[in-house]
């Protein structure tokens, strides 16, 4: 009961960011972590209950029109084998060697989302063509880091399709949550075939998880623009500390 008590308003919370600004995995994989559950079996789970609320807020995101299909087929395609070289490249590089480059990227980046007024792109569109062919590349990119590492995907996602595949932010929004959502199952199949997913504990998550995506989805609709700036540095915030924890800790 207790792993109950401290997983579930968790990973509710982290539902509700991720659902914003990305990033829900810096709260809700230490949640199952902190309940005591074995690494592994926390990731599968927390796998799951993601996946789950992804699939809610890509959904609500398909119906209000903030995902071009054009953009995204193509981009799932590059996720899926971006993801699948990620986690090859795990078995062979450590980890170490990404978080050292982490702690590069994310207080610049950290510093370019504060420098900025809004996250929102301020230069003229680029072409269909254009835009479909950066947004695989991005998928393909962001896909390997997914698979090696993981944690912020979402919100280096909604960045690198504003400010280099100059989508709108609703657009960004929307094509990174089915970009993400393909990672997600990629992983979570890999976790399943392993049995590690505790499934009572992860159904009962993904209702909170569900119900963070579902109010988080629909503030981001009504207040995107405001609301999505400082979540993001909150959450670039919250990585680059957690990273700093864990190399030093």
């Amino acid at each position: 009961m207790m792993e109950y008590i401290i997983i579930c308003p968790l990973v509710f919370i982290a539902g509700f960011v991720d659902a914003i600004a990305g990033g829900g995995g810096l709260i809700s994989l230490p949640a199952y972590l902190i309940a005591g559950l074995p690494p592994h079996y926390a990731i599968g789970t927390n796998k799951f209950s993601a996946c789950m609320g992804t699939i809610i807020v890509t959904y609500r995101f398909l119906q209000k029109g903030f995902i071009n299909l054009q953009y995204v087929v193509p981009s799932i395609f590059t996720a899926l084998t971006g993801s699948w070289l990620g986690a090859k490249l795990a078995l062979t590089v450590p980890t170490n060697i990404f978080k050292s480059l982490m702690l590069v990227i994310i207080p610049v980046t950290a510093f370019f989302v504060i420098k900025t007024k809004t996250i929102e792109n301020t230069k003229p569109p680029f072409s269909p063509a254009k835009s479909i062919f950066f947004s695989t590349v991005i998928a393909l990119i962001i896909g390997i880091y997914d698979g090696f590492y993981g944690p912020g995907t979402g919100t280096f996602l909604i960045l690198l399709l504003v400010y280099e595949a100059r989508l709108t932010l609703k657009e960004a929004a929307g094509t990174a949550k089915v970009i993400n959502l393909s990672t997600n199952v990629a992983a979570l199949t890999v976790f399943l075939s392993s049995n590690s997913v505790m499934f009572p504990l992860a159904i009962v998550a993904s209702l909170f998880g569900i119900a963070g995506n579902y109010i988080g989805a629909n503030y981001f609709i009504n207040k995107g623009k405001g609301i999505a700036r400082p979540i993001i540095i909150i959450v670039l915030i919250i990585f680059l500390v957690k990273i700093i924890y864990d190399s030093f800790m």
